[in-house]
């Protein structure tokens, strides 16, 4: 059914949603991005899933976009660009919209759009190792189809500190930037998680699925004007210059022209 995630559901109704492209270091392709919709909707009709657990296979929780999938894109017409880009942006706003809690187990390195999936979850989980960057200004794009979910976990103000350096920050100023509920070693990740699924087995579903819901809307609007202004500022970017040379410069591995 699945190719690049899997869900695995236990006898209580507690759901893992597993990003399964470990040799790709869980960078999100275009197929990644639809099958992680489709998941999502399915999750969020099924009654008997309770939580939802959001992790991932593998060295890496998620490196962030594909490249080789933007690198398509800039070479698309605008037309497909933009459906391309809203496909990210609708995903994020799936799992983001989920009427069932959702809880992030964070490992390793979580780049990019990794940053954009651990601030959709209601409460993540980081272990102390873990390395975080909205890395993208580096390759001459920007965080935007994430950056309205960032932004809202983060808060404007912190959000800056690391929303256009691409400076990598550690679990500790994840934590402190508010990406991060909990940072735990390594050993006490799964420990740390069950106590975090255990109150919700106790609480009515349905409550559970309308607080959360009022909890988003007194949050900052995130609708389709913001979505669909988030998507436009991505495709001026993969049709910049400053895009095209980032990227080339990644698969040639060598330094942008802007690099001092």
């Amino acid at each position: 059914m699945f190719e690049t995630i899997s869900i695995e559901m236990d006898a209580r109704g507690v759901a893992t949603l597993c990003l399964a492209r470990p040799e790709k270091h869980n960078a999100m392709s275009a197929q990644m991005l639809a099958e992680l919709t489709r998941a999502a909707q399915m999750l969020g009709n099924d009654d008997t899933v309770r939580v939802i657990v959001l992790a991932a296979q593998g060295k890496t929780f998620c490196a962030g976009g594909d490249l080789a999938w933007m690198k398509q894109q800039m070479a698309a017409d605008s037309q497909t660009r933009f459906r391309e880009a809203r496909k990210l942006a609708e995903m994020l706003q799936a799992l983001n919209t989920l009427s069932k809690p959702l809880i992030g187990r964070v490992h390793g390195n979580a780049f990019g759009g990794g940053v954009g999936l651990t601030s959709v979850c209601d409460v993540a989980i980081g272990v102390t190792d873990l390395k975080m960057g909205l890395t993208e200004t580096r390759l001459g794009l920007i965080p935007a189809t994430i950056g309205p979910y960032v932004v809202a976990r983060m808060g404007e103000a912190k959000a800056r500190r690391v929303f256009m350096s691409s400076r990598l920050f550690d679990a500790t100023e994840a934590l402190e930037l508010g990406v991060l509920a909990r940072v735990v070693a390594a050993s006490d990740l799964d420990t740390a998680i069950e106590a975090e699924i255990a109150p919700y087995l106790a609480c009515a579903p349905q409550a559970v699925a309308r607080a959360k819901a009022l909890a988003r809307s007194l949050g900052p609007v995130i609708d389709d004007a913001v979505i669909d202004h988030t998507v436009s500022e991505l495709v001026a970017c993969w049709e910049s210059g400053e895009a095209q040379e980032g990227v080339s410069a990644f698969f040639d591995k060598r330094k942008a022209n802007w690099m001092r």
